[in-house]
């Protein structure tokens, strides 16, 4: 009976999870929130960056391709240097 007591005194994390939550605060960006919406927040972010990482180790083999793919795409939509205005510079006078 003692062991088991023990056990539910160690699992009992009420007190320390209410403590937790409440002095949990991510402010970033103009957001600020506090409390268990924080925790969820961040645990939303350690999330999104594993999918980031995920799949760029999934794209690493294509990823300079890409890269160049992309590159030549904005080179293809910007018009020609001929087209672009000139910056004109003149000299102030005495």
């Amino acid at each position: 009976m003692a062991k088991r007591n023990e056990l539910l005194a160690i699992l009992d994390a009420a007190p320390l999870a209410k403590a937790l939550a409440k002095r949990s605060r991510l402010r970033f960006a103009g957001i600020d929130a506090r409390g268990v919406p924080a925790i969820l927040l961040g645990v939303a972010a350690i999330v999104a960056a594993r999918g980031v990482s995920a799949a760029l180790y999934k794209a690493v083999a294509v990823l300079p391709e890409s890269l160049r793919e992309a590159r030549e795409f904005w080179l293809a939509l910007r018009p020609p240097r001929e087209m672009l205005p000139q910056a004109t510079v003149t000299a102030a006078g005495p």
